[in-house]
């Protein structure tokens, strides 16, 4: 352990998910605590804190949810530093953190991702145009935690959830919704960990089913063939790979009657708190929490 050195665990930020970053991190700096980790807790509300953390440190543990924690800025004044951080550097993350964009990249290497439309400030909400079929997603293009997102039936319902997405962001996602089961996966250093299966009673997994319900069920191991999950996995693998992301991460899937899988969202930076879903994946895995810290950490680098 002390190979790593002194380790800043970066939380908190001014993002929306401010209060689930809190708790990540303290549930990060716990267990690199316990496996013997030289490591501090900074609570970062401003980037220009990072030159001042980076003179301290010798390495950091991102647990920054949410803008610029999350979206390239903090990677991208560490990479300057030569400060050694855990998961994927600049670009990624701020391509990661784009849904919108995401998506673009996904669809144009030819990976399965649901049909999609977007609204900006130069490009407003056209119904006449629309061509998906409802029920349909709108996502704030940039936020994380499904924070703004709404589940929508018809083309009244469609407007106002395109204005209330709007209050967190300009650039607005309209996404098919594939109706059937849904997973998540968490990737840690080029191996998929055993899948979720997340069942709620809630219209899809929003804010309210991660993190306050108490009836959200995470089921595994799943059921699911081997040849099915093997499909899923690979298409998984594909999509970080095509972001170019690194260390670790974690991919929503959807998986629908046919047994298709599609790509949702990508998140570089999973919640880490009592209820996040990576560190239950790597339980079945075979880690422990203060493992598990320590793994995302070894997977820490000098990005050039």
């Amino acid at each position: 352990m002390a190979d790593f050195g002194r380790v800043a665990v970066l939380m908190g930020g001014v993002a929306a998910e401010r209060e689930v970053s809190l708790r990540s991190g303290q549930a990060v700096l716990k267990g690199l605590l316990a496996a013997g980790v030289d490591a501090q807790a900074f609570d970062v509300t401003c980037l220009t804190q990072l030159v001042e953390i980076a003179q301290q440190v010798d390495r950091a543990f991102i647990a920054l949810h949410g803008r610029w924690g999350e979206d390239g800025q903090v990677q991208a004044i560490l990479q300057s530093l030569g400060l050694p951080f855990t998961g994927s550097a600049m670009a990624a993350s701020a391509l990661a953190m784009d849904k919108l964009r995401t998506k673009w990249v996904w669809r144009g290497a030819g990976l399965a991702t649901p049909g999609f439309v977007y609204v900006s400030k130069t490009q407003p909400l056209a119904l006449d145009a629309l061509t998906l079929s409802f029920p349909l997603m709108v996502k704030p293009s940039h936020e994380g935690s499904s924070i703004g997102m709404r589940k929508v039936y018809d083309s009244q319902e469609l407007v106002e959830a395109v204005s209330a997405a709007q209050a967190y962001d300009a650039e607005v996602l309209i996404e098919e919704f594939i109706e059937g089961r849904e997973f998540t996966v968490a990737l840690l250093k080029g191996q998929v960990l055993p899948m979720i299966e997340l069942k709620t009673t809630h219209d899809f997994y929003d804010f309210d089913a991660k993190y306050q319900a108490n009836d959200t069920q995470y089921i595994c191991p799943c059921d699911l063939d081997a040849s099915i999950q093997r499909q899923i996995s690979q298409l998984v693998l594909q999509g970080f790979d095509v972001l170019g992301a690194q260390g670790w991460g974690r991919m929503d899937v959807m998986l629908d009657k046919h047994n298709q899988a599609w790509l949702i969202e990508l998140n570089t930076v999973p919640g880490m708190t009592e209820k996040s879903l990576v560190p239950k994946a790597a339980k079945q895995a075979g880690f422990r929490f203060e493992q598990l810290v320590v793994e995302i950490l070894r997977s820490s680098q000098v990005v050039q």
